[in-house]
């Protein structure tokens, strides 16, 4: 199990900063969001995975020529059935490791969740203190305020989208749509669960550089997401006056807020992308499968790494 644990490690390495270092450079992800967003997922999934797995393929070594061995082996000895195999104190450290790592990645994930949804509950509960339900538009409530304000508070059974007054006056009707549809897209495809699972990550792992550049990375994606939504109503000139009339316009106060988390007014860095890549040409389908095959890849390197050998053994 060593060579599995050390390919473990350098499958870790590379994703905790090479690969998503040149990821984040591409000019492809904004001309395909959804497909970046789906390889963000699988970077960070692979290189959770391949950081225990090195953890734990070295610190079971002793029990076994492999995962599933060493793992049966070790809790039989662990649990008396069968003598203690003599481990070094090294393989015993990595056992510790995994342990307190995915303790302390589970945890974070945990009260990550907890305080989303305990600000989730408060912000709505002042909103509908502070606003009022706006007409022939159900689910949306209208704030009293002359800042350009408009996100959305989703939940698991309802959903609650927020408006101002300052964004109605700022906003002709079609410019309106485009933000309404923007926010219904954040919902409607719970754009908050990926961006609390990379603000888990983030919280986890904070001397790792990357996973502040993956949260990044994907809020602008997930933001390029929304305005695909939006641009199947009102078209992309209308979509990118809307989005730099209030990036220009909401410098007062924030302008969106998402699933408990001020992001501001939509920086301006943020909006330009956002705009210029109206319009570039769509990422072809070719390449598309291209990139969901190596996310794919990403997700089933360290998996055969840790469990082929001992389902092989299984069925032998």
């Amino acid at each position: 199990m060593i060579s599995a644990s050390i390919g473990l490690a350098a499958f870790a390495l590379a994703l905790a900063w090479p690969v998503p270092i040149l990821f984040s450079h591409a000019k492809w992800p904004t001309r395909a969001p959804a497909t970046a967003l789906v390889l963000w997922q699988a970077v960070a999934l692979a290189g959770g995975l391949s950081m225990l797995g090195a953890l734990l393929t070295f610190g079971l070594a002793p029990f076994g020529p492999d995962l599933v061995t060493g793992g049966i082996s070790f809790a039989a000895s662990f649990l008396g059935d069968q003598p203690w195999v003599p481990a070094g104190p090294m393989h015993i450290l990595a056992l510790s490791g995994a342990v307190l790592l995915g303790g302390h990645l589970l945890l974070n994930l945990m009260v990550t969740i907890v305080r989303a949804e305990r600000d989730r509950r408060r912000h709505a509960q002042l909103v509908l203190l502070l606003s009022t339900p706006l007409p022939d538009a159900p689910g949306t409530r209208l704030l009293d305020n002359p800042a350009p304000v408009a996100y959305c508070l989703p939940g698991a059974f309802t959903t609650m989208t927020v408006l101002s007054a300052g964004l109605l006056s700022l906003l002709d009707e079609n410019e309106l749509d485009a933000v309404i549809e923007h926010e219904k897209a954040h919902a409607t495809q719970r754009h908050d669960i990926v961006l609390m699972l990379f603000r888990a990550w983030k919280a986890s792992l904070p001397w790792f550089p990357i996973a502040d550049r993956a949260h990044r990375e994907v809020g602008l994606l997930v933001e390029m997401l929304a305005d695909d939504r939006a641009r199947r109503s009102v078209d992309d000139r209308t979509l990118a006056r809307a989005v730099a009339l209030v990036s220009t316009g909401g410098s007062a106060a924030p302008s969106h807020r998402f699933q408990g988390t001020w992001t501001g007014a939509v920086p301006a860095e943020d909006a330009r992308h956002r705009i210029l890549r109206l319009e570039a040409t769509p990422v072809p389908a070719g390449q598309k499968a291209t990139v969901i095959g190596a996310a794919a890849a990403l997700i089933i390197v360290p998996t055969i790494l840790l469990l082929a050998p001992g389902l092989t053994n299984l069925l032998d």
